[in-house]
């Protein structure tokens, strides 16, 4: 630059870190967020003139032009003026001047450089000043992304960990999870995500473009996430066989996950299931600025064929027919939600958006779903964008038990499953407490509005074209049959039927549990009941059979009865697997026919108590101690604690355990030195190859040194 040159930039980091809730990021480029503005002092080699003004040039991502909002150029004024990017002079002394310069609040994001020359020297090419990173700005009132509530921005946009919440519906378990988006390379993991998807890698120009949308960002990180068609991040494996890579359960966070498919050259990690693909997404979403929770629901329906009812093929011992089985009910499911506005639907949808990464459905031929606007869904309106049938099924969808019999009929059987879509769950804002958002999906279960919800989903659904033809229900014996010919229920059985469990299902314990009868007439019945039990994934998938027996009783007029259960630990403890779920079934062949199918899923407990001996102060070693239980009723060595806590570790901890008698309790104290304050999650969990992990975590307020 002749005559003048800029000798030094000061970014203003501190400043700008804080005003723009930045300051936690790593990085060694300035971090800012859009529709907001920035402040950098310039060092000159000499005064600027009155009449002199700064251009100054942004642009990210190749082949950056004004036509794709990609580039601009824009020139210092007094007054921050203008719809683009803008810059105005703050402060002048001598040879130094501060600038504050805005972009607007739909700018793209992602990496930008900055550029300067001096209105005078049109000639003279542009003088480099640096990169900076430009994210979603969740608090700027004109970003799609904006979110009112600050608590709610601390907890969805900055919180670096949080609580995934799984098991049963009626055994809910927390479990924490590291997000740990301010750690070391995350955003520049994050911004490699987008940079690595097959929309960029085809048409980056175009790609790069579209980054000032939420709803397309959010659309590329769900493909991306998972591997199926992409060089995504997370490769899935549902067969409880983790071999050559790590299982789902021994994940603590996404920082080594996302890490590993760094240094890993963008190969998959192996391997992840759903509440992986929703943690390693909250992780990059909040990273890019985008509020996200992740959420979870109890009975959650895989809708393979878009039909509103998930269809399960039972034996005649109630267990499952996987050949003919296609649709499934898991016993949990996880996903997130982001909090933007829908500009492609209208403001009435505006708020939550469903965004799932676990790799189920494909959709517009890739696999990936949503955003699904959860207003869309508690309303019906499953038509629009994107993914409303899936997601509407997930939580909405009839649970029909067909008994298969030899000569390939089927019969419509009565069973006491729950609804599909219970307890839908997510961790409250500033606490560890669970919240239950159900009504945020569906209005209450049986009332005038759902019946109405559900039948303008039916009618939208059925009105919506599948390869040019109305949508119909594909079932095994190659029958295709309208909807309307599934909506009679089953007719529901003179007799009634639960599991009672009757000593909690610990762990290396035998299972002791009754199934009870009850004649509801006044005539003495007759009843078969086939009993079967197996070790399941959290799919529900059978993995080995552990019970398989019938009884035959006569219940008198009113009359109730207690079949005991016992199932041993040697009979479960091989095929367990680490979901430590386990599934009984018990089919009752009433005469006159009727039959009635019951259900238990138990999840086995288990132990672990982690407490902080003293005050946990910011640079200061403070004690922990763990205390476990071996739950076996043998001796087990070779256990470790692995220890995980954004904030107050520099790395995973791996401490070993000294060998446990049979059910015996042990304390194993160690010292970690925290280096942020706040609220910050510690989590330790069991290792052993004698049994699944053992998860614990806790909450450690940490204070800033004096």
């Amino acid at each position: 630059m002749a005559g003048i040159r800029v000798t030094k930039v000061d970014w203003q980091r501190s400043r700008n870190g804080t005003a723009h809730h930045t300051q936690e990021y790593p990085c060694p480029e300035l971090v800012v967020r859009r529709g907001q503005s920035f402040s950098l002092t310039l060092e000159l080699s000499r005064a600027l003139d009155c009449e002199e003004t700064l251009i100054f040039t942004v642009e990210t991502g190749p082949q950056a032009s004004e036509a794709l909002h990609t580039k601009a150029v824009f020139q210092t004024s007094e007054l921050e003026q203008g719809e683009g990017w803008t810059a105005a002079k703050e402060a002048q002394m001598e040879n130094t001047l501060t600038v504050s310069l805005a972009s607007p609040p739909n700018a793209v994001i992602g990496r930008y450089l900055l550029s300067i020359r001096l209105s005078s020297h049109r000639k003279h090419s542009n003088r480099r000043l640096g990169e900076f990173v430009l994210l979603f700005n969740p608090w700027c009132a004109e970003d799609d992304v904006f979110l009112a509530s600050e608590e709610e921005r601390q907890e969805y946009v900055l919180n670096d960990s949080g609580i995934i919440f799984r098991g049963v519906e009626k055994h809910i378990r927390a479990q924490g999870w590291n997000y740990g988006q301010f750690e070391e390379d995350i955003l520049n993991i994050c911004l490699s995500i987008l940079d690595q998807s097959p929309g960029h890698q085809n048409n980056p120009a175009t790609d790069v473009s579209c980054r000032h949308d939420p709803i397309y960002v959010t659309r590329v990180i769900s493909a991306m996430v998972n591997s199926n068609n992409d060089r995504g991040v997370v490769q899935g494996q549902w067969q409880g066989k983790y071999s050559g890579g790590t299982s789902p359960l021994h994940w603590r966070g996404s920082v080594a996950i996302l890490q590993k498919w760094l240094k890993g050259r963008y190969k998959p990690v192996k391997y992840g299931q759903c509440w992986v693909f929703a943690g390693v997404m909250c992780t990059v979403l909040r990273c890019l600025g985008i509020a996200t929770r992740v959420v979870s629901n109890f009975n959650s329906a895989h809708d393979t064929d878009q039909n509103l009812s998930v269809d399960k093929y039972v034996d005649s011992f109630g267990r499952t027919l996987e050949d003919l089985t296609e649709d499934s009910m898991w016993n949990f499911h996880v996903w997130n939600e982001s909090w933007f506005a829908r500009q492609d639907l209208g403001p009435s949808y505006n708020g939550w958006q469903v965004l799932d990464a676990t790799p189920q459905e494909e959709s517009e031929g890739v696999f990936r779903c949503g955003p699904a606007s959860v207003t869309a869904i508690r309303e019906g309106d499953v038509h629009l964008a994107h993914d409303g049938p899936f997601v509407f099924a997930e939580v909405n969808a009839d649970y029909i038990t067909w008994l298969w019999h030899e000569d390939e009929s089927r019969e419509r059987v009565y069973s006491n499953t729950k609804k599909i879509g219970r307890c839908i769950s997510t961790k409250a804002v500033g606490s560890d407490s669970r919240v239950d958002i159900t009504d945020l999906y569906k209005y209450p279960e049986g009332s005038r509005k759902e019946r109405q919800v559900y039948s303008k989903a039916v009618k939208r659904l059925f009105s919506m074209e599948a390869s040019g033809r109305r949508i119909r229900i594909r079932r095994a014996g190659g029958r295709c049959l309208w909807r309307d010919n599934l909506l009679e229920p089953a007719t529901k059985p003179s007799i009634a039927g639960k599991f009672k469990v009757l000593e909690p299902p610990m762990l290396g314990h035998d299972l002791r549990l009754a199934l009870c009868l009850a004649n509801l007439t006044s005539r003495a019945q007759r009843v078969r009941v086939n009993l079967s039990g197996a070790t399941i994934l959290y799919t529900r998938k059978p993995v080995a059979e552990i019970l398989h027996e019938s009884h035959a009783l006569r219940l008198g007029p009113q009359e109730e009865k207690r079949i005991p259960i016992t199932i041993s630990y040697s009979k479960y403890k091989e095929d367990l697997t680490e979901d430590k779920k386990i599934l009984l079934a018990a089919m009752c062949l009433v005469t006159k026919g009727e039959k009635l199918l019951v259900e238990k899923d138990i999840t086995l407990e288990d132990f672990i108590t982690i407490k902080v001996l003293g005050p946990a102060v910011v640079g200061v070693a403070v004690t922990v101690e763990v205390t476990v239980v071996n739950p076996l009723l043998e001796r087990v060595k070779d256990c470790a604690l692995m220890v995980e806590g954004s904030g107050l570790l520099q790395e995973q901890l791996s401490i070993d355990v000294p060998t446990l008698e049979p059910q015996e309790r042990a304390s194993v104290q160690f010292d970690i030195t925290p280096s942020k304050s706040g609220p910050r999650q510690l989590q330790v969990d069991l290792v052993s190859p004698h049994f699944p992990d053992i998860k614990g975590f806790v909450i450690v307020h940490v204070a800033t040194a004096k």
